[in-house]
């Protein structure tokens, strides 16, 4: 089992981030990602990376909304972190026109340039998209042809933006989200039409803690140890047994970053 999203630098991190780290280990991870989120952030996890090799990995990005606090030229900056082995992929990058911290001109201009940065230095994009999808695809297939892949962290759209996506060669992230008896029903039927080979899992840890996790923790911080949950559940949704889903899974990591 391996974990695609986890924000490691997270104050709710800060009392036990070894112990969070060895918890995960316990529970059978066999690594996690961890997300650069701005250009101190994702410094900040390719150093917590290497306190963990082989075991954690980082991306190096910039989100929707810090794009407002970027140019193309700080992008640059991160072109050293690009290159160290531990560093595995460009992002969190994307668009969120949902809230729009960022204007959303700023927030193209700067998802644009990093996807051309990840096409310069061959290396796969973790995505995020909210409240965008028609623009996001657009700015994305624009250099489709030309990127080595890509997965859309956190999907929680429709069939129509599901089926988009996989057309567009997208790897799909599904977290927790789909635990939820309420808002997650729609993604409990949809996580049965992702390919196997474009299916990846996550915790988006410390947010997203699965509703139906038992017992019930004690704290509302959500965990990588608990993606076994989360596998689980997928699996029974998908009707698969749970080590074929899992080894796939590992199969589709490994191809897209390399790990």
């Amino acid at each position: 089992m391996f974990d695609i999203a986890v924000n490691l630098t997270s104050s709710q991190f800060d009392k036990d981030r070894q112990q969070v780290v060895e918890d995960a280990q316990t529970a059978g991870l066999s690594g996690m990602l961890l997300l650069g989120s701005d250009i101190d952030e994702s410094q900040q996890v390719a150093e917590l990376a290497t306190q963990w090799p082989g075991f954690c990995f980082a991306t190096a990005g910039v989100h929707p909304h810090d794009a407002k606090s970027c140019t193309p030229d700080d992008l640059l900056g991160l072109k050293a972190l690009w290159q160290q082995p531990q560093v595995v992929a460009v992002g969190e990058c994307g668009l969120d026109f949902n809230r729009n911290f960022s204007p959303p001109e700023q927030q193209e201009l700067i998802f644009d340039a990093q996807l051309a940065l990840a096409v310069e230095l061959q290396l796969p994009v973790l995505l995020h998209e909210r409240d965008a999808h028609q623009r996001f695809i657009e700015i994305y297939r624009q250099w489709q042809d030309k990127l080595v892949g890509g997965v859309l962290h956190c999907f929680t759209s429709d069939r129509v933006a599901l089926d988009t996506c996989l057309d567009a060669g997208l790897h799909i992230g599904i977290t927790g989200w789909v635990c939820d008896e309420r808002r997650g029903q729609e993604l409990q039927q949809l996580v049965k039409h992702i390919p196997a080979d474009r299916l990846m899992l996550e915790t988006d840890a410390p947010y997203l803690l699965p509703r139906d996790l038992k017992p019930k923790p004690k704290s509302r911080r959500n965990q990588p140890a608990y993606i076994a949950h989360i596998y689980q559940r997928v699996a029974e949704l998908r009707g698969e047994p749970l080590a074929q889903m899992s080894q796939q899974i590992q199969t589709n990591i490994s191809q897209l970053f390399g790990i």
